[in-house]
């Protein structure tokens, strides 16, 4: 029998049931919800861990009209006095701010009112209902037509609910999905207080002073401070990764994974998968990512060869991480070789920030990495400090990745020092090579764990010593093309039409053994022919370096062939 399709980039609950896609079972979620009453809920969670998903569930088990068939052999039909109570019952708003972005803060509001305007589409009913009024009518039409008003957009979704509330004699399930994406957009673009105004007004009238309201629920990566948009909201549940509540609700738990392996018959790479999927912590328990998972397993059904990739952490841009460690110290840059290395650090987190706080100290990026899932906790001490690291390698890898980028650009920039390197370089003063190249090293930050294998450390090196080179506008460098019998690491054709440097790149695991490995690599040089290519472009002065590194030191031996 044929496995179900794999919901990759499915978040409507409606589709993926209908249409019969593989569904880890969430709904106890609603269950949960109606159990521990909260009359405002706002979970927070990082991207790409099923909020919207759950959002777009909770929307069809509640709103009148539903398909009931939709939830048959789920966990929530099971609950039947509550289903027989709940289910289909109630008048469900339900908007997503995922898509209200903008260059200002004119064109983030248009989006803002495009949303509203799309929400108030599905509920047309109502302008034929003798039971509105005609002034509560003209206020449908102005926002249908887009003649709508600053203070009609604001009072937008509290005016819904009563209009709903009053057709249909029930009160109203609010849910906000990505609530805090449009203050993100804001902050980057320059127009944050124009759009904490506008939401302040838009939350505060919808959420505190609506009567009309069975419960809200929304949604988002961060937890903005109540002094940002949720001020005198008394009635917010703040629902955070740390929470022991609904800790099942969002990500996948170990028992999940395994048993979409198990139907997938692909149990044989559980372990990749949790090698770099895996790790997350909220509350109490072990998450795996859902989007990683899902394209994860998607993708080796159809190429059973496939490795790993970084799906999470492609899906979306990672400026935290840039901006973190743009703003790292020496000391902070010590944290991160820590935590490279899989080990952890002790940090106090902020759980509430407001967006125009994240830079103001290196503490609050440190917290904002920790919610939005580039470091998770493994336990917390009683003076609340937690012990956090990096989740999986996948979080691992963009952390190495940007150091590398901001190691190339910083080193690069101080144009004295690479002078005085590319110089010695092409001396063949093999002790200045060796000088300059470790006064680098001594800089940088170290990325390298002992689980990485010998051939990731030397492509490390072998990547920083093309960006430092490269710092020589008027040098022709080209890495691995073939000459010889091989493919040296790389070829140095700098602007004296005579000149020409080959250099291969070892690693050592011990510093005792850096020598050995500097000789292995000119040896390499010599048996495989490597200068045949410069010989045959009529390079007659050619110099040839064998580098080995291990950590932050290196070896540098040279010979004139």
């Amino acid at each position: 029998m044929r496995n179900k399709l794999l919901p990759v980039g499915i978040d409507d609950f409606n589709k993926l049931r209908k249409e019969n896609f593989y569904y880890v079972d969430k709904t106890c979620l609603i269950r949960d919800l109606l159990n521990n009453w909260g009359e405002v809920n706002l979970f927070t969670r990082p991207r790409r861990f099923g909020k919207t998903l759950n959002m777009s569930m909770l929307k069809y088990f509640f709103e009148i009209g539903t398909d009931k068939s939709l939830f048959e052999g789920l966990v929530i039909s099971k609950e039947t006095a509550l289903c027989e109570e709940y289910m289909g019952k109630y008048p469900v708003i339900f908007i997503s701010l995922k898509g209200v972005d903008g260059l200002c803060f004119q064109d983030a509001y248009g989006a803002l009112r495009k949303t509203i305007r799309s929400e108030v589409s599905r509920f047309r009913i109502l302008l034929d209902s003798l039971v509105i009024s005609e002034d509560d009518r003209d206020f449908l039409e102005r926002i249908l037509h887009e003649d709508d008003s600053y203070a009609d957009v604001c009072d937008s979704l509290r005016m819904l609910s009563y209009l709903l509330n009053l057709y249909y004699g029930k009160k109203v399930i609010l849910l906000i999905d990505e609530y805090d994406v449009p203050l993100d957009k804001a902050y980057k673009h320059g127009y944050y207080k124009e759009m904490v105004s506008l939401l302040r007004s838009l939350f505060g009238q919808a959420l505190k002073t609506n009567n009309s309201l069975f419960f809200a629920v929304l949604t988002g990566c961060l937890r903005v401070s109540k002094e940002s948009i949720f001020t005198g909201l008394n009635n917010l549940k703040v629902l955070s990764i740390t929470d022991t509540r609904f800790d099942e609700g969002f990500g996948f738990t170990e028992t999940e994974v395994k048993t979409l392996f198990s139907v997938y018959n692909i149990e044989n790479r559980l372990s990749e998968a949790k090698e770099w999927y895996d790790g997350y912590r909220f509350g109490d328990k072990d998450v795996y990512c859902p989007w990683d998972v899902i394209n994860y397993v998607d993708l080796i059904s159809s190429n059973s060869k496939a490795r790993p990739e970084a799906f999470w952490i492609n899906s979306s841009g990672n400026d935290l991480v840039k901006r973190f460690i743009d703003k790292a110290d020496r000391n902070t840059r010590a944290d991160i070789e820590h935590l490279i290395a899989g080990e952890s650090i002790e940090r106090k987190v902020r759980l509430d920030l407001t967006y125009d706080e994240l830079d103001s100290t290196i503490d609050n990026l440190w917290s904002v990495l920790f919610t939005t899932g580039y470091l998770t906790q493994k336990g917390i001490r009683d003076d609340g400090t937690y012990s956090l690291v990096i989740p999986n390698r996948e979080v691992r890898e963009v952390f190495v990745l940007y150091i590398q980028e901001w190691f190339k650009e910083k080193i690069v920039e101080d144009k004295k020092p690479m002078s005085k390197l590319c110089r010695s370089l092409l001396d063949g003063d093999y002790e200045g090579v060796e000088r300059g190249l470790n006064t680098v090293l001594n800089q940088m930050i170290s990325v390298l764990d002992t689980k990485a294998r010998e051939g990731e450390k030397e492509n490390f090196y072998h990547g920083l010593l093309l960006g430092l080179l490269r710092s020589q506008e008027d040098w022709l460098i080209v890495s691995n093309r073939e000459s010889g019998d091989g493919y040296p690491d790389i070829i140095v054709e700098p602007d004296d039409i005579d000149k020409g440097i080959i250099i291969e790149v070892k690693y050592s695991p011990r510093f005792d053994g850096l020598e050995g490995a500097a000789d292995k690599a000119i040896r390499q040089i010599r048996e495989k022919r490597y200068s045949e290519k410069l010989y045959n472009e009529g390079k007659r002065d050619i110099l040839i370096y064998g580098i080995a590194f291990s950590r932050k030191r290196c070896k540098v031996v040279s010979e004139k062939l």
